[in-house]
C-alpha cells in the first residue's frame, strides 16, 4: 500500500460535484485566511455526522484494465468510489465503500477497529492499549491499515502541511456544497517546479468541516482532483450503523498493538508490515517518494502477493514477476513513459498533469513535481 499512497497523495484525480451554474453564491461574514485555516486544522473535534464522498480518480494516463477492489492500483489511479461516513467521535466511526456486489467496512469502537471484506468474508480484528493512539505513543497508528479512500478532512488535513512561506494563501468566493453554505480557502505553491497550480478546500460556514478539495494542475480550469460530500447531515449515527460482529463463517485475522511498535497476530492473515528502500526527497508541495521497485511488484501481485507471474518488459529484476491483470496495467503505464538519461543515470518517466514518476537504479521515485525534481532526488533519497 505505500507505493499507492504516495501514488494517491501526490496526485488523486476527483471529479464530480458540479454548483448549478444558476445557484448563487451564500452570503458569509467575511474571513480571512488565517481565520479559516485555523479553523480547518481544528477539525480534529468534528461534530456528529452521517454522509456520502464521492471520489473519482484520473490522472490523465492511458486507459488502465480495470481490478477489481477499492485499493488495486488501476482503482486508486483511474477509479470512482463512494464512500458511506458513520461518524460519531474519533473512537466511534465506520466507513464503508460499497461496490458491485461486494462491500469493505472500516468500523472503529474504542479500541477495537475491525476490517470487513465481504466477498472473502473476511475479518481483520486490531486491538491496542488504552491511550496508545495518544501521542506520544502515536507509534500504534503507523501498524493500523490504510484507508481505501479519502474523506474530505483527510485530504485537507494532508494538503495543508504543505502550507508554510512557500504558499499563497487567500480567499475565494463562497459556494454551495451539498446545501451547506462553504467558505473556499486557496492554496497555491510559489515554487513553479510544483505541477499543482492550487488547492481550494471548501469548508462549511456553520461547523468548520472541510466538505470539499480540489486539486487544479498548473494552467488547469477544471479539478485535477476533487473529493467532496455529495450529502452530509451533522446528526449522531444510528447505533446500528456502528455496530459490527463477525459474520458466521468468516475469516478471522486478530492484531494486538503495542505502543512500542510491536504487535502479536493471530489467525490466517499477514500483519501490517514495512521494509527497507522507503524514503522522502524535498518537502512541501516539491516532495518526493522514493521506494524499490520490488516493493510496486509485490502491490500489483508479484512475489510475496501469493502470485506466479512473469517479467513485464522494461522493469528491472528486482521488480519480480507480475500477474494476468496487474501485468497488464503496468504494461498500460510503461507504454505512455519514455526512455531518459542524464548525469544521474538512465531510466524510464512517467508523466501526467498532475505527476511525474522516474524508475531507475531498482527504484521508483514519484512526486507532483516537473521530471528535474526527480532527477535531483536520485541517489539523495537515503
Amino acid at each position: 500500500m505505500v507505493p499507492v499512497m504516495a501514488v494517491a497523495v501526490v496526485g488523486g484525480v476527483i471529479a464530480g460535484l458540479q454548483m448549478p451554474a444558476a445557484q448563487a453564491a451564500p452570503a458569509l461574514p467575511a474571513k480571512t485566511p488565517a481565520e479559516l485555516l485555523a479553523q480547518v486544522d481544528s477539525t480534529a473535534k468534528l461534530p456528529p455526522l452521517t454522509g456520502t464522498v464521492v471520489e473519482t480518480t484520473s490522472l490523465g494516463l492511458p486507459q488502465l484494465p480495470r481490478m477489481a477492489g477499492p485499493t488495486s492500483v488501476s482503482s486508486l489511479l483511474t477509479g470512482s468510489h463512494t464512500l458511506k461516513v458513520y461518524y460519531q467521535n474519533p473512537r466511534h466511526y465506520r466507513l464503508a465503500v460499497p461496490q458491485s456486489l461486494t462491500e469493505t467496512d472500516v468500523i472503529r469502537d474504542g479500541n477495537t477497529l475491525w476490517v470487513w471484506n465481504s466477498t472473502r468474508n473476511a475479518v481483520t480484528e486490531y486491538t491496542w492499549p488504552k491511550g496508545a493512539l495518544s501521542k506520544p505513543a502515536g507509534r500504534v497508528r503507523a501498524q493500523l491499515p490504510a484507508m481505501p479512500v479519502l474523506t474530505p478532512q483527510q485530504a485537507a488535513g494532508q494538503l495543508l502541511t504543505a502550507v508554510g512561506k512557500t504558499t499563497a494563501v487567500r480567499v475565494q468566493s463562497n459556494v454551495w456544497v451539498t446545501g451547506e453554505a462553504a467558505y473556499q480557502l486557496v492554496l497555491a505553491p510559489k515554487d513553479p517546479r510544483s505541477l499543482v497550480g492550487k488547492v481550494v478546500i471548501a469548508i462549511d460556514a456553520k461547523y468548520g468541516v472541510p466538505l470539499r478539495v480540489q486539486v487544479f494542475a498548473r494552467h488547469a480550469d477544471a479539478p485535477a482532483f476533487q473529493v467532496g460530500y455529495t450529502q452530509i447531515s451533522f446528526v449522531t449515527p444510528a447505533p446500528a450503523n456502528l455496530q459490527f460482529t463477525p459474520p458466521p463463517g468468516a475469516t478471522r485475522t486478530t492484531h494486538s498493538l503495542r505502543a512500542g511498535g510491536q504487535g502479536s497476530q493471530q489467525g490466517t492473515g499477514a500483519g501490517p508490515s514495512s521494509g527497507p528502500g522507503f524514503a522522502g526527497y524535498g518537502s512541501g508541495w516539491l516532495a518526493v517518494a522514493e521506494f524499490p521497485q520490488s516493493a510496486l511488484g509485490q502491490a500489483l501481485g508479484g512475489p510475496g502477493a501469493g502470485s506466479s507471474g512473469q517479467p513485464v518488459p522494461g522493469t528491472q529484476p528486482g521488480m519480480g514477476a507480475i500477474s494476468g491483470e496487474s501485468a497488464a496495467v503496468l504494461h498500460a503505464m510503461l507504454a505512455a513513459a519514455k526512455p531518459v538519461h542524464g548525469s544521474w543515470g538512465n531510466g524510464t518517466l512517467l508523466t501526467t498533469s498532475l505527476m511525474s514518476m522516474l524508475i531507475t537504479n531498482g527504484d521508483i521515485y514519484v512526486g507532483a513535481v516537473q521530471p528535474s525534481v526527480l532527477y535531483a532526488a536520485v541517489g539523495h533519497t537515503h
